[in-house]
This record gives structure tokens, sequence and C-alpha cells, in this order.
């Protein structure tokens, strides 16, 4: 499975983006995918990740109710939707598959991973 990762940017405090991660491969509904980041100096965290089917999520204390993560299997697409931006949601976000831990993280495929900066 190969991940590309797309939608970020800079956006202001408070703004929204919307993250996609296109994926390569047939088996890609077969996976638990999920999005995690890493800000400069950091370690990479976990920040949301969705079952198989898509009917089950679960989200870092630090974006819920701000950050939504859903999926489109017919398309091979995972999508992170993050409204209320703050600047410590500044990093560069990865995408993920086969995810067999939030932290630390650990998955068998990674995106290369997306620029997102929130100004204050």
């Amino acid at each position: 499975v190969q991940l590309q990762a797309s939608g970020g940017g800079l956006v202001q405090a408070g703004g929204s983006l919307r993250l996609s991660c296109a994926a390569s491969g047939r088996t890609f509904s077969t996976y638990t995918t999920g999005w995690f980041r890493q800000a400069p100096g950091e370690e990479r965290e976990f920040v949301a990740a969705v079952a198989r089917g898509g009917d089950s999520t679960d989200y870092a204390d630090s974006v819920k109710g701000r950050f939504a993560i859903s999926r489109d299997n017919a398309k091979n697409t995972v999508f992170l939707q993050m409204n209320s931006l703050k600047p410590e949601d500044t990093a560069v976000y990865y995408c993920a598959a086969d995810l067999m831990a939030y932290s630390p993280p650990q998955a068998s495929y990674w995106g290369q991973g997306t620029q997102v900066t929130v100004s204050s």
C-alpha cells in the first residue's frame, strides 16, 4: 500500500483545513487507518484513527470535538477535517495504514506527510 497525503497549508487560528490521503492497492479497505503529526523538535503523536468499515473512530484528547476522520473505501481515501485550528496544531501530518499502536506510533504503511501551519 502506498499513501499520498495532501491538503496541508497555512491557515489562521480558528480556520479549517481538510487533509486527504489517497491509497493505492486493493487491500486498503482491510486496514485501520489514521493520522499522526510531528511538530518541530517533538515526537510523532497520534491524532485520529478510523476502523476498516469507517464505523468506529478514535481521537487524541487534544483534537476531540475539533477534528473528524472519515474514509471512502470506494475511493481508497481517508480524510481529516480540521476545524477551529490552533497554533499548537502546527505540524507535519502523516497518514498511516494498518495501525498497530498509537503510542509510540506503529503502522505498516506511512505517507510522506503534509505541512499544516496555523498562524496566531
